[in-house]
């Protein structure tokens, strides 16, 4: 006797959950997808939260919490006879097909950056009109930066090597400098962006997610500081009553903290 699949069972467990949440409860029967938006983005967000932690358990809790939403999302989209959870599963199944002719075709492919390549000269095929189409309007900046740089590089518009991106950013620092000096608050702020853009380029030959990096720069801020306020509190102070070179004491001290 064949048996059924343990992860297609718990799928189908999630829709008929889902269907009847919809047909019952007074919140799910309420909601749209525009009022999901802004809770998908801050689950998105506990999820990476979540993955920077290295917590696995509060991982899989949150990859739940995304799953409901999407399944949600599907859900809405069935009511509105635009589509259903079956039409997005084979969407994503056929394009995957598709995106990877080096699995289910008879392309060969050297490795990984060729493979990314192929991706971009796929998506172009498919009828966009530029590589950077892609490219979500609304995401952050820095994440924003990260992917336009690596669409570029998906169809050869890169460096050669981290030496010349290095040089770029000290180019970059420089321009910022000059125009530091001359005091024009508009070039400042563009030389400014110039030299991020470049050091998300540069993260990128070091394989390093800009993103990841300074969000762990964060957090090791708000511990350091906090560690400097908890000690001020234990003096009876507040950091605004104490000088800089007090709080440096305390500082170098939760630098010596893990």
């Amino acid at each position: 006797m064949m048996q059924t699949d343990p992860r297609l069972t718990a799928f189908a467990r999630l829709l008929e959950i889902m269907d009847e949440l919809r047909a019952k409860c007074p919140w799910d029967m309420k909601q749209t997808m525009e009022t999901l938006r802004p809770l998908t983005i801050e689950e998105m967000y506990e999820l990476a939260d979540a993955i920077l932690k290295n917590d696995m358990q509060e991982v899989k809790k949150e990859l739940g919490d995304v799953m409901l939403h999407l399944v949600f999302y599907a859900k809405i989209g069935s009511e509105k006879g635009d589509f259903d959870i079956t039409d997005v599963l084979n969407s994503i199944c056929d394009k995957l097909i598709s995106r990877h002719p080096h699995i289910y075709g008879d392309v060969e492919v050297s490795g990984e950056e060729e493979v990314k390549q192929n991706w971009e000269k796929l998506k172009l095929k498919e009828g966009k009109n530029s590589v950077l189409e892609g490219v979500p309007v609304s995401l952050p900046a820095m994440v924003k930066a990260t992917r336009i740089q690596e669409k570029a590089r998906g169809v050869g518009f890169d460096w050669d090597n981290k030496d010349q991106v290095f040089a770029k950013v000290q180019e970059e620092l420089e321009e910022l400098r000059v125009e530091v000096v001359a005091a024009d608050a508009v070039k400042i702020e563009e030389e400014f962006g110039d030299l991020l853009f470049s050091m998300i380029n540069y993260a990128r030959f070091l394989d390093v997610s800009p993103e990841n990096a300074l969000e762990r720069t964060n957090q090791k801020f708000i511990q350091r500081f906090q560690y400097l306020e908890n000690k001020a509190s234990t003096l009876g102070k507040s950091l605004a009553d104490m000088t800089l070179s007090e709080m440096d004491v305390f500082w170098n001290e939760a630098k010596g903290l893990k």
